[in-house]
């Protein structure tokens, strides 16, 4: 089912134990991240330090194969071969903040930039070509006319990094830098597999007319910021190691990046400090780099979105106004319409339609049967036909096993590319198919190919794209923001399957991928469109802009839990007037909050911090200074909660902002002042609001909203409650 889940989510799920002979000896033993937090300000050698680390708790046993990887550049740890006793004796020693195993992370267009308001025409800043965004990723195709060279001048003066692309891979004044980290076979930053080069082409592919896939949804394919740079580190190979993310993390701060887009994560939500992804977007805060992070394929579940740290920038995924759907001709007249991204022209003669639980083998009866279940289709009883299953493993099943094509139930909001003729039908739709078919002794049925449409109802939350709440601290709204992730056309190694299906030998230099993956180098691309009018922003500062110049979403029960504050609005996003900026000591303030001691700080700051010895001392974590009010309430409770605020003055010197707040059946809301005023740029003022309400059902997500407004600027944030049981 990994080349399914490819598909449907844009992931590899690859999982696995490392092996290895100690003395001549089996001994199981995996790889570990040894995180120790800032690198010590006076004269260190973490190497050094790392091995004699090393020594001490293996003695005898030690190897330098033991070393995986030291984490030197930016951040000090490093990774290790341990056996389970050896984790609990090293976890104990002083100068470690964690331990936690290397486990495996998983991978989570023509039209959507136009979408979004920033067309071909509008207007970008004179230092957009030295904006570098860093791509997390399976690499780049180099040789994709989306990363052509030609028009650009050499990298930015600030590049520190450097083309280590290995075999095959040559690096220009496009994609300025290449690293990849694994030792198996990969020794290269290509990328085989696609989804990097797809990725890093929405964020900065140049421009480049006449793409499509097969004459599906012809265009021009660019990346937001086309005058971008690329920096190259490709994390995953035979999966997507904890271990690789890290010192990805570790090279590209050091070598200059202005931002960092990651569309992978954990399938669970980890603590802070056993994140690959919240430690290294720490320390690239530390040094003003924004990390951008996909939420997540796990929704519509409630509290699925694994993207939590505050200081990361996590993006849900929505539909554009462009469509792809597909029909099929039944025997008896009716057209279904379905959705798929089947490129097969039907030469205008039905064929035979048959039910999956009717050409299956002996052993495989009933649902797995119906749902066409890997290894139940008998090849011989459906070569030459279309084949209706009620599953979408059918995807792959259906041509593996010879099928002429397939109709498939699938309740998902999405359009698949497909290996073969295949229509995807909601439930309802489906049971059509599935009657007419039972109706006859000869059903028959031809399905057209793919067609582009205008959705009216756009943008709407795509079902996968994972929920909040945030678990870990429900006062930090999550997702933070919505991007096109349905749908993306961009490019593609024409080596790789376009379906992500083992077998299907089509080639495309551009394809359709749909995910949160494909929503974050949206939002990374609008930050670096940010970053390139406002070089001197905070990262914080950069995430506010656009979150609270964001379009608000409706058509979910989730609210902002779903969708964050809104759609991304780039244009609006280079002049939001107010935003709220968070400095590195306001998040060592916010862990303190939340429970981490003063040694640990200590050791992730790299400074002489200190927590406050009494929590009366302690500011409340609905105090952060973030673009969103949250928290969590137990049901059917009344609450009364205040939140505080400081907005910094980024639009007109003298001016005056007037707040409005969003009607609510079900929050008292007041806001102190109601009118703030400025005199100069970059002066700050404060605001507390309060909110009222309660006896809210299990489930429910109470929300409002509030809005700063100076006649030209709006500067809007979500309100929203989290009303669960499960949490306490």
């Amino acid at each position: 089912m990994t080349n399914l889940k490819l598909v449907l989510f844009c992931m590899f799920v690859i999982l696995g134990t490392n092996n290895v002979l100690v003395n001549g000896a089996n001994e199981d033993r995996k790889v570990y991240i040894i995180y120790m937090g800032s690198l010590p300000k006076e004269n260190y050698s973490p190497q050094s330090e790392h091995i004699n680390i090393l020594q001490q708790v293996l003695g005898d046993d030690f190897d330098t194969n033991h070393l995986v990887r030291n984490y030197k550049r930016s951040f000090n740890g490093f990774a290790a071969k341990l056996t389970d006793q050896e984790v609990k004796n090293i976890g104990r020693m002083r100068g470690v903040v964690s331990v936690f195993e290397s486990k495996q992370l998983e991978l989570h267009t023509t039209r959507s930039w136009d979408f979004l308001g920033l067309q071909e025409t509008t207007k970008t800043s004179p230092i957009e070509s030295d904006m570098i965004i860093g791509v997390f990723d399976t690499g780049v195709w180099p040789e994709s006319e989306s990363f052509d060279d030609e028009g650009f001048g050499p990298p930015p003066k600030k590049w520190k990094g450097t083309c280590a692309g290995g075999d095959y891979f040559t690096c220009n004044n496009k994609i300025i830098g290449a690293r990849y980290y694994s030792k198996d076979n990969n020794v290269s930053a290509r990328d085989v597999a696609g989804h990097g080069t797809h990725t890093a082409s929405t964020a900065a592919g140049n421009k480049v007319k006449g793409t499509s896939f097969y004459g599906i949804a012809e265009g021009t394919a660019r990346g937001g910021v086309p005058s971008a740079r690329i920096a190259v580190y490709k994390v995953c190979a035979n999966g997507c190691s904890d271990a690789a993310v890290l010192a990805a993390f570790d090279d590209a701060i050091a070598d200059g990046v202005d931002l960092i887009t990651i569309s992978l994560g954990s399938n669970t939500p980890r603590n802070f400090t056993e994140d690959p992804i919240a430690i290294g977007s720490f320390h690239a805060m530390e040094k003003g780099i924004l990390t951008v992070n996909s939420g997540g394929n796990y929704g519509p579940l409630q509290g699925s979105t694994v993207s939590l740290a505050p200081w990361l920038f996590s993006v849900a995924a929505s539909s554009t106004d462009r469509r792809i759907i597909d029909k099929v001709s039944l025997g008896n007249g009716v057209t279904l319409t379905g959705q798929s991204v089947n490129t097969f022209t039907p030469n205008g003669t039905k064929v035979p339609l048959v039910l999956g639980e009717n050409v299956s083998k002996p052993n495989c009866k009933g649902p797995l049967a119906a749902s066409c279940f890997m290894g139940c289709l008998d090849p011989k009883q459906v070569e030459g036909k279309i084949v209706l299953c009620s599953s979408p493993a059918a995807l792959e099943t259906g041509f593996q096993s010879g099928a002429y094509g397939s109709i498939i139930q699938y309740d998902q909001n999405i359009s698949l590319v497909v290996p073969i003729p295949t229509t995807i039908l909601d439930t309802n739709t489906y049971t059509v198919a599935l009657s007419y078919a039972n109706s006859t002794t000869s059903p028959q049925a031809e399905i057209l190919k793919s067609e582009t449409i205008n959705d009216p109802n756009a943008p709407s939350i795509a079902d996968f794209s994972s929920r909040g709440p945030n678990v870990i601290i429900p006062e930090i709204m999550k997702p933070d923001i919505t991007a096109p992730g349905l749908e993306i056309l961009a490019a593609y190694p024409p080596i790789a399957s376009p379906s992500g299906i083992v077998g299907d030998k089509r080639s495309s230099k551009y394809t359709f991928l749909s995910g949160t993956s494909m929503a974050c180098p949206h939002v990374a691309a609008i930050a670096a469109y940010v970053k390139s009018f406002h070089p001197d922003w905070s990262p914080a500062a950069i995430k506010s802009s656009i979150m609270t110049t964001s379009t608000p979403m409706k058509g979910t029960d989730d609210k902002e839990y779903a969708y964050g504050s809104g759609l991304v609005n780039p244009v609006k996003a280079i002049n939001p007037g107010l935003v709220f900026d968070i400095s590195k000591d306001d998040y060592i303030n916010l862990l303190c909050n939340i429970g981490y001691d003063t040694p640990k700080i200590r050791k992730i700051s790299g400074e002489n911090s200190s927590c406050p010895s009494s929590n009366l001392q302690r500011s409340t974590v609905r105090d952060f200074n973030y673009p969103a009010l949250a928290t969590h309430v137990q049901p059917n409770q009344t609450f009364v909660f205040n939140f505080t605020r400081t907005v910094t003055n980024v639009g007109f010197a003298n001016s005056t902002y007037k707040v409005r707040v969003r009607k609510s059946l079900h929050l008292r809301i007041k806001v102190v002042p109601r009118v703030i005023s400025f005199k100069s740029l970059n002066e700050k003022q404060s605001f507390v609001v309060k909110v009222v309400g309660g006896k809210f059902p299990d489930g429910s997500v109470p929300s409002s909203s509030l809005e700063w407004t100076d006649g030209t600027h709006n500067v809007r944030c979500p309100i929203v409650v989290d009303v669960t049981k499960w949490r306490t």
